[in-house]
């Protein structure tokens, strides 16, 4: 257990320092090639519920299977080859310094007033249409971007590592990696993602809210809003998005910055429109990326303090 928390700690702290060196090979790319290949055969023909569910099954399987192979193997050598190897396994399943970076890719031309650069660095990180997007619109979908991911790229990833480890990360990030993917409502993958879309939504839900919470509470209130109205105007919003967990963190982003978030955006030059949240006291401007940055870090930490916290308190006990 001890070994367990001290992989964690190193991983954390890799990821936040180091990232994912450019051009290196990364497992979510093996992962994305085996769903590729596997949606192309069973995604056709009938009963596609059951084969998007069997695909689930096999690629969770196979990714736990292969990472717990490889943790257990690294602790018979030797316990400090299986901490390093189980850290550096949980170092490449995180996304701090990669979000941020791609974000800042965004803000430093916005900043500048390079609106085309900008809206280009932008494209590469969302799937709505960036080319007529002014500065409030691209400042927009970074902050989005950078909250929404919190969760998904960094504290979901460690809450099911804090319960199993690496393999747990990988767990989790199988089932992300597949709802990215597949876990759309059009006519293509409709019944094909539905269960990868909903496991998704089960792995998210206590990290997503226990990390929007964390944002209202330990991140600058650039609002000037009382605690009180941040925290009943961020349970109202959250449930005013699409995803029953992506609202929890956006809302919080929102309120602590003041801002509004949301509404109308382009895919492919079909608009869609979702209801907007937080109190919008303040224009969207290239600074609050920053400010979503700082929020994720922050939010991040105290992610990791309380779940090693409640780790330390469990080994005592146990």
């Amino acid at each position: 257990m001890q070994a367990h928390f001290i992989a964690i700690a190193i991983g954390f702290v890799l990821d936040r320092a180091i990232g994912d060196p450019p051009n290196w090979p990364h497992p979510i790319r093996w992962i994305g090639t085996f769903i590729s290949k596997l949606t192309a055969v069973l995604n056709k023909g009938r009963a596609r519920v059951l084969k998007g569910a069997g695909m689930l099954f096999m690629t969770v399987f196979l990714v736990t299977a292969i990472v717990l192979a490889i943790v257990w193997s690294a602790y018979q050598l030797h316990i400090v080859a299986g901490i390093a190897v189980e850290a550096v396994l949980i170092a490449i399943g995180l996304a701090q310094k990669s979000l941020g970076d791609a974000a800042l890719d965004v803000y430093n031309p916005l900043e500048t007033g390079d609106l085309d650069e900008a809206r280009l660095k932008l494209s590469w990180i969302v799937g709505r249409d960036t080319d007529k997007l002014l500065e409030s619109g691209i400042a927009r979908g970074a902050i989005e971007t950078v909250s929404e991911n919190t969760a998904d790229g960094v504290t979901s990833p460690l809450f099911w590592a804090f319960l199993f480890g690496a393999p747990g990360l990988w767990m989790y990030k199988a089932v992300n990696t597949l709802d990215s993917m597949i876990g759309y409502k059009d006519d293509r993958y409709r019944e094909f993602g539905k269960f990868s879309a909903r496991a998704d939504d089960v792995l998210n839900f206590i990290p997503a809210r226990i990390t929007g919470f964390f944002i209202l509470v330990f991140t600058p209130n650039e609002g000037q809003i009382s605690f009180r109205k941040r925290f009943v105007g961020w349970s109202k919003d959250s449930r005013n998005h699409p995803s029953p967990n992506s609202g929890y963190l956006e809302a919080a982003t929102a309120w602590q910055l003041g801002v509004k978030l949301g509404g109308k955006s382009t895919y492919r030059g079909i608009v869609s429109e979702r209801p907007e949240i937080g109190p919008g006291l303040k224009p969207l401007q290239a600074a609050h990326i920053k400010s979503a940055i700082r929020q994720m870090h922050a939010a991040s930490l105290a992610f990791w303090l309380l779940m090693t916290f409640i780790g330390v308190i469990f080994y005592a006990i146990a």
